[in-house]
């Protein structure tokens, strides 16, 4: 079973939970944190529950990562 963005879980669960608005927004900036990317999780927690929720859905579905806003 492929593996996806949030934490190496199996990727259907993953698109489940990108689905849920909440779950989105906290695995979001959680998995970014996690990254080291401390300012792209500040700007997942501050706009995570718009236009990236949506974003993450379609990339999610698409590609298996959520939205990378910023990539260094």
């Amino acid at each position: 079973m492929a593996k996806s963005d949030y934490f190496g879980l199996p990727y259907i669960v993953s698109v489940i939970l990108a689905i849920i608005p909440v779950t989105s927004w906290v695995l979001g900036f959680i998995t970014r944190f996690s990254d080291g990317k401390i300012v792209a999780g500040i700007i997942r927690l501050i706009f995570g529950w718009n236009i990236i929720w949506i974003c993450d859905i379609i990339l999610m579905i698409v590609s298996k990562h959520i939205l990378r806003l910023l990539p260094v």
